[in-house]
């Protein structure tokens, strides 16, 4: 069974829970992140020599966020906790409920697979996540880990729930979170014991940052002749939720040209290998796996993969965006290379719903893009059979709820 341990977690003493935690810096623009670093003690500002500065001297803006937190602890800004579990609840405006437990995962689990992964990963953004731990030693935004549902599991956080969590508060979007700290030895010894029945865990959610601090742990276990695996960088920050409490949803794809082609040309040669439906201005989201949304000059199509095409031995070949890439995206519009992404493609986040597809009619609509394809949610069930075959689909295939916020609860290295 994998190692899932507690830690000794730090977060913001209650008058400033409201303004140091964050959204991912990945959702706001460079416009957004400076006026947010102007906001006093928050998470943003505490990062703002590596958010904000225009310095080239990376590692000094690094060594800065360091000292800055430093500062933050030593002025009670921020507590650290004696080693603990944490619960942690998010309830959304909708009231959709998604809970489960913070803690660290054993690098060597993802090593020797135990914690499964079911994407590829960009070379250059683990690397540069590497270094960012190396320099800061501090993770602040979990990787997702899933398992299936346990119901000791289960029971165990209802009995939980009935305490006064240490963190309860709504953040700007609407969402509440809550947050109960689980620090009784009895407590962390039942907890364990349950967790320990888990076989696996699989990447939900933070492929890159688990890879970052795989990197990050293979460096520093290279140099230490009396490693041990119990050190402090030999574990990544995470948290895990059952199969029950998370929610995946379409991430489609937008393309700069059309590699030469013209839109009828493009069509014709789509059509070796797909049914092509024409919808006109009917936005259409897939309806089931196999079904891709296409949006290209004004008008919706409905790709129906072929039938001799589809994979009943539930390897990539089932999985929609692997045909999209073997069938379309390498062999007529030129993109093989993930890691040159930005170039001639973007990633979508959709909504599974036909507000993802309207998203990226809007893109194509701008002129910037010439044709976006929308695809149908991967399943759980997919996620576990390729992780457990050892397969990985292309990046950005998967995007999962919960979406984590940043250093509500933070891992000190150090």
């Amino acid at each position: 069974m994998p190692v899932f341990k507690p830690f000794r977690g730090v977060r913001p003493h209650p008058d400033y829970i409201s303004k140091f935690p964050t959204q991912p810096l990945d959702n706001f623009t460079q416009e957004e992140i400076n006026k947010k670093a102007t906001e006093d003690s928050s998470y943003i500002q505490m990062i703002k020599p590596y958010a904000c500065s225009k310095s080239k001297d990376v590692d000094r803006n690094l060594r800065k966020v360091r000292s800055n937190y430093e500062e933050m602890l030593a002025e009670n800004k921020l507590l650290q906790d004696a080693s603990s579990y944490y619960l942690y609840q998010q309830i959304l405006p909708n009231k959709t409920v998604f809970r489960g437990l913070l803690g660290l995962a054993n690098v060597e689990d993802f090593w020797n697979g135990k914690i499964k992964k079911h994407e590829s990963t960009l070379t250059y953004k683990k690397e540069k996540l590497a270094h960012y731990l190396e320099k800061v030693s501090l993770q602040a935004e979990p990787v997702l880990l899933t398992y299936q549902a346990n119901s000791k599991i289960e029971l165990l956080m209802n009995h939980e729930e009935k305490n006064v969590p240490v963190v309860n508060y709504t953040d700007d979007e609407g969402v509440k979170h809550k947050v109960w700290r689980i620090d009784n030895r009895l407590k962390l010894q039942q907890f364990k014991e349950v967790i320990d029945q888990i076989d696996s865990f699989y990447v939900a959610d933070g492929h890159h940052r688990i890879g970052s601090a795989a990197l990050y742990a293979q460096k520093y276990k290279d140099k230490n002749k009396r490693h041990t695996g119990n050190e402090s960088y030999n574990f990544v920050y995470s948290f895990i939720v059952s199969n029950q409490s998370i929610k995946i949803n379409d991430y489609n794809r937008i393309i700069k040209d059309l590699n030469g082609l013209s839109d009828s040309e493009f069509l014709q040669k789509i059509s070796e290998n797909f049914l092509i439906h024409e919808k006109n201005d009917t936005a259409y989201y897939p309806s089931q796996k196999f079904h891709i949304s296409m949006y290209l000059g004004g008008k919706f199509y409905s790709l129906h993969v072929k039938h001799n095409l589809r994979d009943l031995d539930q390897g990539l070949d089932n999985v929609d965006h692997h045909l999209l890439d073997k069938y379309i995206l390498n062999p007529l519009l030129g993109i093989e290379d993930y890691e040159e992404e930005n170039s001639k493609m973007a990633f979508l986040k959709g909504t599974s719903s036909i507000e993802g597809i309207m998203a990226l009619k809007e893109k194509v609509d701008s002129g910037e893009f010439a044709v976006g394809f929308g695809i149908y949610p991967v399943s759980f069930s997919d996620i576990t059979k390729l992780g457990n075959q050892n397969l990985k689909m292309p990046p950005k295939c998967t995007y999962i709820e919960p979406k984590l916020i940043t250093a509500l609860i933070m891992y000190d290295m150090d």
